[in-house]
């Protein structure tokens, strides 16, 4: 006769078994998960932090100048946030309608703490990068799945404008790093997630989109969600999520109204990003000069990606992942489809202003690091059901080599060129000869350019003096104008005026040429303390 009981308790053994089995793998596969994270999160630190202590001299030096010198106020002159302040302007006060300074002001609180280094807001920058390669892996995961995680987080930790932006003294790596949190928190309470998690995905995302407007693209993901709720017939959560928009929309709105007022009421009367818009050209001239899509196209493979990022770009856009069975996982799959569109829209009506500062393309980067993680996965896996086969894992380190080899470290090592260098010489030159309290007048290389003034550490102007409407790119016309423009700066207390020999203005004209005379003027009007074969620097004699 059958011993029943003895059956089921060997079934229930085996059946345990299998349990312990499966929740064994479940935990190496976590397991394995986490330390792939933890691997390309290792890799974003290498190329982020490698050469962390370059001067700001590189490619993006003018608007990193400008960022530090709002640090170097704030831990010098004044602790108020609402109030950014720069040194190119002469003695001041030189507030400015600029973002909320949250890079700057971090890193000011690292001069206090440690002293002052030109390379610490880098740090800061490197620091919101490595925050944006976590939210993204998550993100994707809720989206596309944790390979994908993998693939978009890895392609982000090496495109080379994600890098680049990464590690500059610029406001960006916190505004992509603290929408993409956001959206990332956002998500997660959409799917179940406890209800802490609206508010804190609000204080992420207004944070994100204060430090600079282009991250308010990212909020057309959550408005995409909250319309998918009312579509659901989840009214309840729709309303609260609309309440909290509304909150965060107001303090965003009241933080850039102040800024406009700050711009608009202290010399030199200069709001950042104030200029280039659709609104401001006409439609016809974007239409005209084909929305620059062919500067962004030059600055896409001369800069930031090269034609390896590009091709895996094309191809995840060009083939969607197969269209999920679970309603709930469908909409989840769209995000990075909206979060792409918002940006477009954002490049049609602002070209003019971001092809003239790229590192505003920075918005794009989270949707286009997930479709071309999207991209390598396709062809690292052509027709095979998984992963795991020794001919994908080979398919996948030969994609990784040529994105490495012929994208990353080219173009990354292109985008770090010191060009201007000479321009922290000068500054650095005007530092030894200065006086404490004296002004200084500078041109860096590329007109415009307060790099020299930042290595002075002192205040002064640039020359052509800027701000506001003024054009400080371009040298005038003639010598007596910038005669006459030099002697209203002496009479402002200017005491040193240096020029680097090699000062060109964006009309390609050469200062020791295109002025001679004022080199004359000041030659007979001055004193000559430098005169190298990079550097002319006077001193002013006070009227």
């Amino acid at each position: 006769m059958t011993d029943v009981p003895g059956l089921n308790q060997a079934k229930g053994r085996q059946y345990q078994q299998r349990t312990t089995n499966r929740d064994m793998a479940r935990r190496n596969y976590l397991s394995l998960d986490t330390a792939i994270l933890l691997g390309i999160l290792l890799i974003a630190i290498v190329f982020r932090f490698h050469k962390i202590t370059l001067p700001l001299v590189d490619g993006f030096s003018w608007r990193e100048i400008s960022t530090a010198m709002m640090a170097d106020n704030f831990q010098q002159r004044s602790w108020n946030i609402f109030f950014p302040e720069v040194s190119w302007t002469g003695p001041g006060p030189s507030y400015q309608g600029r973002e909320f300074q949250i890079v700057s002001y971090l890193t000011a609180l690292l001069y206090q703490l440690f002293g002052w280094h030109d390379w610490f807001g880098r740090v800061v920058a490197a620091f919101f990068g490595l925050v944006t390669v976590f939210s993204l892996h998550r993100l994707t995961a809720l989206c596309w799945g944790k390979m994908h995680a993998h693939a978009a987080a890895l392609a982000y930790a090496l495109m080379p404008a994600a890098i680049m932006i990464d590690s500059s003294f610029l406001p960006d790596p916190a505004m992509l790093a603290l929408v993409t949190l956001g959206v990332w928190l956002f998500v997660k309470y959409w799917v179940g997630g406890s209800g802490w998690l609206l508010p804190l995905a609000t204080a992420s995302f207004t944070l994100g989109a204060l430090s600079k407007p282009p991250g308010l693209a990212a909020g057309a993901v959550i408005f995409y969600l909250m319309v998918c709720w009312i579509l659901k017939k989840k009214r309840k959560q729709a309303t609260r999520v609309f309440l909290w928009g509304l909150f965060s929309l107001a303090i965003i709105g009241a933080y850039f109204s102040w800024a406009i007022y700050l711009g608009r009421s202290y010399p030199p009367f200069h709001i950042a990003g104030s200029g280039g818009y659709i609104w401001d050209y006409g439609v016809w001239s974007y239409v005209k000069d084909r929305f620059y899509f062919k500067s962004v196209w030059n600055t896409s493979v001369l800069w930031f990606y090269g034609y390896p990022f590009m091709v895996l770009f094309a191809i995840g856009l060009w083939m969607p992942l197969s269209r999920a069975e679970d309603p709930k996982q469908r909409f989840l799959s769209a995000i990075p489809y909206v979060w792409l569109a918002a940006a477009v829209i954002l490049y049609l009506a602002a070209a003019g202003e971001i092809t003239s500062n790229v590192w505003n393309l920075h918005i794009f980067h989270v949707p286009a690091a997930m479709f071309c993680g999207h991209g390598a996965l396709l062809l690292a896996k052509l027709s095979s059901k998984t992963v795991l086969t020794p001919a994908v894992v080979l398919r996948s380190i030969c994609i990784v080599i040529v994105a490495v080899g012929w994208s990353t470290l080219p173009l990354v090592r292109t985008m770090k060129k010191p060009i201007a260098m000479n321009g922290k010489l000068l500054g650095e030159e005007l530092a030894r000869l200065a006086q404490p309290g004296d002004l200084v007048v500078a041109i860096a290389p590329e007109v415009g350019d307060p790099v020299a003034v930042y290595y002075s550490r002192a205040r002064g102007w640039v020359f052509p003096p800027g701000g506001g409407d003024s054009e400080w790119s371009k040298f005038v016309a003639d010598d007596a104008t910038a005669i006459a423009q030099l002697e209203e700066l002496r009479a402002q207390g200017a005491d040193l005026f240096g020029v680097t020999k090699n000062a060109t203005d964006k009309q390609d004209l050469l200062f020791v040429e295109h002025h001679d005379g004022v080199i004359d003027y000041l030659d007979k009007t001055a004193t000559k303390l430098v005169d190298s074969n990079d550097l002319l620097v006077y001193r002013i004699t006070r009227p």
